[in-house]
């Protein structure tokens, strides 16, 4: 991993206005906390002179894909429920999220106060020092170096004084690795892939907002299909998940389906704000 920045230590003190630092982890994170198997996400921390970005690496590319053939079909909608980003040196985030057909932002503060430990131990060359904290009512345990001078990390993890390598949380349900490391020469544009999602703009509400807004489509994840089933004659075909609807019991049968889904997978970083449904 030390050959990954060899040639960047020298240039890191603070990036100019027009580069980008760009960090990539993998995210191994359990969408269900009873079960053993993760999911894996390959994110990206993107960090310039003014501010702080992580989103998923699929965005990314769906944006690049459309920039390349100039048109907005490919679209990606992220999984890992980690989109944010924030000044620098700040602990205020904006967060965005996708909700049925919606996207929207909502801001948060998030301070975290770090017990930094005397231990170490060296990776690629690397000497990490232990650090530990208490956030979104999981405890994490994280290990920085000093040798790369950004007191950033994945997600809203940050207030270390050097770059946070690994983190997982005590249950290890989410799981950060850094793997990569890119200097890039220009400021990188976010507009149409993290503060609107390929064509749809974000949406800013408050936390309480969004979490009625989830609450909402829990208990009605197919509202716009119930509408158009109800305003319609018989013969409509409506296709949720490869099954064809042709009946309210039909529909009511794939609503509990889904409702099932949702409390399955029910296992937010921030685990404090679970909504109970």
């Amino acid at each position: 991993m030390r050959n990954i920045f060899i040639l960047l230590f020298l240039l890191f003190i603070i990036p100019a206005a027009s580069q980008t630092q760009r960090f990539i982890y993998e995210l191994q994170l359990k969408m269900d906390s009873t079960e053993n198997e993760y999911q894996k996400f390959n994110m990206i921390l993107d960090i310039n002179s003014k501010e702080v970005k992580f989103y998923g690496r699929n965005l990314l590319i769906a944006d690049s894909l459309n920039k390349k053939f100039g048109n907005m079909d490919n679209k990606h909608v992220d999984m890992s429920g980690q989109i944010v980003k924030r000044k620098m040196n700040s602990f205020d985030n904006e967060n965005f999220i996708n909700i049925k057909f919606g996207y929207y932002s909502f801001k948060t503060t998030d301070p975290m106060n770090w017990t930094i430990s005397d231990e170490t131990k060296i990776v690629q060359g690397y000497k990490l020092q232990k650090a530990t904290t208490i956030f979104g009512g999981r405890n994490w345990t994280a290990w920085f170096s000093k040798d790369i001078p950004f007191n950033e990390g994945p997600f809203k993890f940050r207030g270390l004084p050097g770059l946070i390598f690994e983190i997982q949380d005590s249950n290890n349900n989410f799981i950060y690795h850094l793997i990569k490391s890119q200097k890039l020469p220009a400021f990188i544009s976010t507009d149409d892939f993290l503060e609107s999602n390929f064509g749809t703009k974000a949406i800013p509400v408050t936390e309480k907002q969004k979490k009625k807004l989830l609450v909402e489509f829990y208990n009605d994840p197919f509202a716009f299909e119930r509408t158009n089933f109800s305003k319609t004659n018989t013969n409509l075909n409506i296709n949720i998940n490869g099954k064809e609807i042709r009946t309210l019991d039909d529909l009511n049968s794939q609503t509990k389906n889904m409702q099932e889904v949702i409390r399955k997978y029910n296992n937010p970083v921030e685990i404090d704000k679970a909504i109970r449904y």
